[in-house]
């Protein structure tokens, strides 16, 4: 039971606090550590296709593995402390795993920027929470990628750190995001990591297949408590679900596109190449710059269904096997 509080107080505190800029954050160090194990195993490995392979394998092996361990290892200590520090160390942990108040708080800014600041603002505030180029979109665009973001973070963010979480605890939330990290910096097809990344996509695409399931079905129950269009939501998720080169990315935003009747997606730059991506809905409207607050309504909404099923089943399981 001191997990499910510790879910729970986590939770609570993600909403109330989201991440303060101030306290380092554990991504941040993963993200230090893929830097320094990826200049330390190309310096190691040759140069071949097949040698940046196994180096990409061992990095991706080394720091979910031993994220896992460590923070273990410390929840094992709290433990033998005392059963208040090992509730202590989950709580915080699993507030760090979640992201769900920081996405709405960034994509909020976007829409602020195109409401008050103007264009030029507005590329600037989603280019903090996108991967593609934003200096070239116009309003429309770049409501469609904080749209996007939103849709898709919602299972990066928040239903897969909590699937996690609440099977495993803290350390188990940690080396998803570990994860999630990996694949975030070296998980492209581009010439730098085509062959390094490629078994951090791989185990990310792995990581994040039942959750990102999980989370489209959330968004479709979501869209029918916010008065959104649920039904058009579950048609497109079903239609539109696998037009992504990931198998998991078309998930959540399919399911958003079509509870918002507009088209996501579509052609984006990345480090200067042009990605033909294929729309995603039906766009039965054009995208406004409203569409992000209305998804965010949705992520809230989407969020309080993951939190609450989870930690009933949790409950279950729990009462079932004492």
């Amino acid at each position: 039971m001191i997990l499910f509080w510790a879910v729970l107080c986590a939770s609570c505190l993600d909403l109330l606090f989201a991440d303060p800029p101030w306290l380092l954050h554990p991504v941040v160090v993963m993200g230090r550590c893929v830097t320094a194990l990826e200049k330390g195993l190309r310096r190691r490995f040759p140069g071949t296709p097949r040698g940046e392979f196994w180096a990409g394998a061992v990095l991706a092996a080394v720091l979910p593995l031993g994220t896992l361990a460590l923070c273990g290892a410390v929840c094992v200590l709290a433990w033998r402390l005392h059963p208040a520090a090992y509730f202590l160390i989950q709580t915080f942990w699993c507030w760090q795993a979640l992201a769900l108040r920081g996405l709405a708080m960034e994509s909020r800014r976007v829409w602020q920027a195109l409401e008050r600041d103007g264009l030029p603002a507005a590329r600037a505030a989603v280019g903090r929470i996108v991967g593609r180029e934003t200096d070239r979109l116009d309003a429309a665009g770049v409501t469609r990628a904080a749209v996007e973001t939103v849709a898709e973070n919602f299972s990066d963010g928040v239903a897969a750190p909590l699937f996690y979480m609440l099977l495993g605890g803290a350390p188990l939330a940690l080396a998803y995001k570990a994860v999630n990290t990996m694949d975030s910096m070296v998980g492209y097809r581009n010439s730098r990591y085509l062959y390094f990344g490629r078994a951090a996509a791989r185990l990310d695409d792995a990581a994040n297949y039942l959750p990102a399931r999980i989370a489209a079905l959330l968004w479709i129950a979501a869209a029918f408590l916010t008065g959104h269009d649920g039904c058009s939501a579950w048609r497109i998720w079903r239609r539109d679900r696998r037009k992504h080169a990931s198998p998991n990315a078309a998930q959540t935003e399919s399911a958003c596109a079509g509870a918002l009747g507009v088209a996501l997606a579509g052609p984006a730059v990345y480090f200067g190449t042009v990605y033909d991506k294929p729309v995603i809905g039906d766009g039965t409207r054009p995208i406004e710059p409203r569409d992000i607050l209305r998804a965010h309504r949705m992520l809230y909404a989407a969020g309080a269904l993951a939190l609450g099923v989870g930690l009933c089943l949790r409950f279950l399981i729990l009462w079932l096997w004492s």
